[in-house]
């Protein structure tokens, strides 16, 4: 009657196996240690970058626990964050001795303890927040002026096409930092033009002045709408760091505004710092222009003075383009971004996709500039890199670009990626980096640690002295929840925070209340004259549509503050939410696993252990006692 079939003993005995291998590096905790990384495309870390950095530790007479390459970094390990500190600057002079020109990233970090061969079954500790354990945090200067000059760049081109459509001739339109000057042959020409920039671009103010003999105009953007740049650049660049740190996998990440030009970056428990530090403070654009092929160009390139109206950029092999000023396209075209091969040459490429206008755009200039040389540019902390400057062999539509140029299968998966996460309104500097300290201390720690383990007690003694051997196994089942939904945080690195330690501890009050439940009914069916076979069945049966009524309930208002809320709400939602289900398991299938396996083999059980069953007129039921007979 009460025997559970062999299969279901094998999923407890797998859950109980699973749950604790990955719950156990939990208790190893975690080292500091420090991490270095490449800083540019193109370098590699090796078995030689691993012993150089094991020679500056030497140098410095700094002892390191590990040190270890793994994957696309280098990890060295200490035994106290001293120590780490010292290795710190120690391997970031030995790596980067001109501070002008940084190869490495070499960051804070803290790893886990665990052995290598709980490592290597990809079995990690559940990430603590901020509160709990701390985690990185930047603070982001935007170049507000940069934003302004990005803009001003975009309204000369815009203008330029306007005044050629109205066929008003000039003498010559140039950005001057943040200012446009145009010069035009007559008064006439100029009062027209001054016109179409007052019914065309209201955010320009525009200012004749003679200049010779000659009228010179000057068009700057108005206060207002240069308020409104600054604005939408910041908003833009926490948009694109949201992105950016989704592709990262960083869980409830805060990224906040602070005053006009500042944006503060906290990662709680992020495990990758110095990756963390590499895309936040890469600043990748995209930008399309046409290669001056003229003979001061060429000129140019061979060290020469370079033409107005031009730059001068280098190609991945060191070699020079002269591009024009003028850009056809940026990365505010793109829709999408992907890794991919070129399929002629079947080198590493990435494919781009534009949006309606990008494509038109791409579609005209390759029409009209067919025998001519196209510049794909790259700006990535501010310096620009021509990835490829192809000539453009036949007109190119339907919004697929394909950029190729010496690039390895690593470098083009970070390239779309940074592209696809949205180009940066305005580049931005990391003007504040640590690596902090629990911001509600260790005694809070401790505090939240206390308050689940002797929560845990007091619902066990109480389980234990009312219901006896039944409150015992209700108790395993219980400590079984809480192994089960560590595991479970465990393997979906998920971050605990001190309120999802406290919806820890609200679980172990929710979880009992489903044994309770089934303790009762049992006890009903035995006043009722049931068999203690009989009443065990129906005692698990009949409670479960309670049970599953009140967690159902309670885990849709669990999901709806998961949906709902933000930071230490979603930390509390994802503990609530996790500690339901895993409840559900243990104290309904587990525990009821463990009550056939101890009282399912005997065939003629005349009582149960589960405290005294009192009939309704108060004399205790015959054969039911509080101890077991």
């Amino acid at each position: 009657m009460n025997r559970y079939p062999l299969w279901k003993y094998v999923l407890i005995a797998l859950a109980i196996a699973v749950g604790g291998l990955y719950a156990l590096p939990n208790l190893f905790g975690e080292a500091p240690a420090v991490q270095v990384s490449v800083a540019k495309t193109g370098m590699r870390l090796d078995a030689a970058s691993t012993e150089r950095v094991e020679a500056a530790l030497k140098a410095a007479n700094i002892a390191a626990d590990s040190v270890r390459l793994d994957g696309n970094s280098i990890k060295a390990r200490f035994t106290d964050t001293e120590t780490q500190l010292k290795a710190k600057d120690a391997i970031q002079k030995a790596l980067n001795p001109n501070p002008d020109d940084v190869s490495y990233v070499v960051a804070l970090n803290l790893i886990s303890r665990s052995p290598p061969w709980l490592t290597s079954m990809h079995a990690s500790p559940m990430y603590l927040g901020l509160d709990l354990r701390g985690g990185v945090h930047f603070m982001l200067q935007v170049d507000m002026p940069a934003a302004l000059t990005k803009r001003v760049e975009s309204l000369t081109g815009d203008l330029r096409v306007a005044l050629r459509e109205k066929n008003l001739r000039h003498g010559g339109i140039s950005r001057n930092g943040q200012t446009i000057e145009v010069r035009f042959r007559d008064s006439a020409t100029a009062d027209a033009a001054k016109a179409l920039i007052t019914e065309q671009f209201p955010e320009l103010v525009a200012v004749l002045s003679p200049d010779g003999t000659e009228v010179k105009m000057t068009a700057t953007v108005n206060p207002v709408a240069a308020r409104k740049v600054q604005e939408q650049a910041l908003k833009q660049n926490i948009t694109t760091l949201h992105n950016r740190i989704n592709e990262l996998g960083v869980a409830e990440p805060v990224i906040q505004q602070q005053g006009l030009d500042r944006i503060v970056v906290q990662l709680p428990g992020v495990q990758d710092t110095a990756k963390a530090k590499d895309i936040l403070g890469r600043t990748a654009t995209l930008e399309v222009r046409m290669v001056d092929e003229s003979a001061e160009a060429r000129a140019a390139e061979s060290g020469g003075p370079v033409p107005f109206g031009d730059e001068l950029f280098k190609e991945r092999n060191g070699a020079s383009v002269v591009v024009k000023k003028q850009v056809i396209l940026t990365g505010d075209n793109l829709t999408d971004a992907q890794p991919g091969f070129d399929n002629q040459t079947q080198e590493s490429a990435v494919h781009l996709r534009l949006d309606a206008k990008g494509a038109r755009i791409f579609r005209d200039v390759t029409r009209e500039n067919i025998g001519k040389r196209m510049a794909i540019i790259l700006f990535e902390k501010g310096k620009g890199e021509v990835v490829t400057a192809p000539v453009i062999r036949d007109e190119i539509g339907g919004g697929s670009v394909q950029i190729t140029g010496r690039m390895t299968t690593m470098e083009a998966t970070d390239t779309a990626l940074l592209l696809r996460s949205g180009s940066l309104a305005a580049p931005m500097e990391i003007i504040e980096e640590r690596t902090i300290g629990p911001s509600l201390g260790a005694e809070n720690i401790a505090k939240g640690f206390n308050s689940v383990t002797w929560g845990f007690v007091a619902v066990a003694l109480f389980m234990c002295a009312y219901y006896l051997l039944f409150g015992v196994i209700s108790s395993v089942a219980l400590a079984f929840n809480l192994l089960l939904l560590v595991a479970v945080l465990s393997m979906l690195q998920a971050t605990l925070t001190l309120p999802g330690m406290a919806a820890m501890a609200l679980v172990l009050g929710m979880a009992i209340d489903a044994n309770v439940l089934i303790n009762e009914r049992v006890r009903e069916e035995l006043r009722n004259g049931a068999s203690p076979q009989a009443a065990i069945l129906a005692g698990y049966d009949r409670a479960w549509a309670t049970i599953l009524d009140s967690n159902v309930t309670t885990l849709i208002a669990g999901l709806a503050l998961l949906a709902f809320g933000s930071g230490p709400v979603r930390g509390f939602a994802v503990v609530h939410c996790l500690g339901i289900l895993t409840s559900m398991f243990s104290g309904v299938f587990f525990s009821r696993g463990v009550v056939n396996l101890w009282y399912g083999r005997q065939k003629k059980l005349k009582s149960v252990s589960i405290g005294t069953v009192w009939k309704p007129d108060g004399a205790a039921a015959p054969g039911r006692s509080v101890v077991e007979q």
